[in-house]
C-alpha cells in the first residue's frame, strides 16, 4: 500500500519536474525561424532581415527569415498557429494578418488572437500613394477629379487581396467616391513592377520598392497614409492635408508566435527584440522607409492587436470586402 502510494505520488511529482527543467534549458537551442507572409523586398521582408542580423548574435543562435507568400497572408498565419510553442518559430506580422484578415476572412482555419502569443511590437511605416507617370494628374485632388469622370477606367495593383496595399485604395475610393479597377499581385514588388510596366495606373505600396523608382522619376509620388509627412519623403505631402480629409492607414509590423509559449521566453525576446530594433545600427535602415520604432509590453501589444483587429473589421465591412 504504501509502496504504491508512493508510485503515485512520484507519477504526479516527475512531470511537473520535467517540465521545470525544460524551462529551464536556455533558449534558444536551434536556429530560429522567422516567417514572413510576403515576398522579399517589401517593408516586412526589410523588417525581419535587419532584425535577424542584430538579433541572431544576441541571442547566440541564427535567424533564419523564411518567406512564405499567399492566400492573402493566411497560410503562414497557419503554420505558425501549428508551430510547437518553443519560442524557435515567430511570426513577423502587420496589420494584414491578423487586424484586417481577422473581419476580411468569413473562416480562417485559426484565431486571430487565441492562436497567437504576443511579443513585440517593431515598427510603423506609411505607404505611398504613386501612380504611373503617364497619368496626367500630379496630386491628390487631381486624382480624384481625373477618377470621377473616368469610373471604372483607371486600374490599380495591389499586393493581394485583402492586404493592407488593396484595404487602403478601397478605403481611398470610398472616401473619394470614385471607382477604380482592382488587380491583385503576390506582393508590393510585383504590383510596383506592373505599375512600372503600365500593366496599372496606381497603387499604395509600401516603401522600399516604391521610393527609389520616385526617386529616380519613374513613378510620380502624390502622398503618403500616415497622419503626417514621412521622414523618408519629407516633400510629399499626407493623403488628408493634399485633399482627402480624415484619410489615415498606417502599417504596423510585430512579432509573435503560436499561443502558450513560456513566460520565460516571451520575456526574453520582447527585452532583445526592443533593444535591437532601437538600435543606433537599425535607425538608419528604418529611416531609409520612413518606418518608426515602436515597442511594447506582450500586455500592451495584446490590447493594441484587440484594438486594431476591431478598427480595421469597420473600415472591411464599410468598403464591403470579403474573402471566402
Amino acid at each position: 500500500m504504501i509502496v504504491a502510494r508512493a508510485l503515485f505520488v512520484l507519477a504526479l511529482v516527475v512531470p511537473g519536474l520535467a517540465a521545470e527543467k525544460a524551462l529551464a534549458q536556455p533558449f534558444p537551442t536551434k536556429p530560429v525561424r522567422l516567417i514572413v507572409p510576403f515576398t522579399p523586398g517589401g517593408i516586412s521582408d526589410l523588417l525581419a532581415r535587419s532584425l535577424g542580423t542584430k538579433l541572431g548574435p544576441v541571442l547566440g543562435q541564427q535567424i533564419v527569415v523564411e518567406n512564405r507568400p499567399g492566400a492573402g497572408t493566411t497560410i503562414a498565419s497557419e503554420v505558425v498557429a501549428r508551430s510547437s510553442p518553443d519560442g524557435h518559430t515567430l511570426y513577423l506580422q502587420d496589420i494584414t494578418t491578423h487586424a484586417i484578415n481577422a473581419s476580411l476572412y468569413r473562416r480562417l482555419p485559426y484565431d486571430s488572437v487565441k492562436d497567437f502569443t504576443l511579443i513585440q511590437m517593431l515598427a510603423t511605416t506609411p505607404l505611398i500613394l504613386v501612380v504611373h507617370p503617364s497619368l496626367p494628374v500630379k496630386s491628390v485632388k487631381e486624382l480624384i477629379a481625373f477618377a470621377k469622370v473616368r469610373p471604372g477606367q483607371i486600374v490599380y495593383g495591389s499586393s493581394g487581396n485583402g492586404t493592407i496595399v488593396h484595404l487602403s485604395t478601397e478605403l481611398f475610393k470610398s472616401m473619394a467616391g470614385i471607382d477604380m479597377v482592382h488587380v491583385p499581385f503576390k506582393g508590393s514588388p510585383q504590383s510596383v513592377a506592373a505599375l512600372l510596366g503600365g500593366e496599372v495606373a496606381v497603387s499604395f505600396p509600401t516603401m522600399p520598392p516604391a521610393l527609389p523608382n520616385v526617386q529616380a522619376g519613374k513613378l510620380r509620388a502624390l502622398a503618403v497614409t500616415s497622419p503626417k509627412r514621412s521622414n523618408a519623403a519629407p516633400d510629399v505631402p499626407t493623403v488628408s492635408e493634399a485633399g482627402l480629409k480624415g484619410y489615415e492607414m498606417v502599417l504596423y509590423s510585430g512579432i509573435i508566435g503560436p499561443a502558450n509559449i513560456p513566460p520565460q521566453i516571451v520575456s526574453r525576446l520582447n527585452a532583445e527584440i526592443g533593444k535591437a530594433i532601437r538600435s543606433p545600427e537599425l535607425k538608419p535602415i528604418l529611416d531609409k522607409v520612413g518606418a518608426e520604432p515602436v515597442t511594447m509590453t506582450p500586455e500592451q501589444f495584446g490590447t493594441h492587436l484587440r484594438s486594431e483587429v476591431q478598427k480595421l473589421g469597420a473600415i472591411v465591412r464599410s468598403v464591403g470586402a470579403s474573402v471566402d
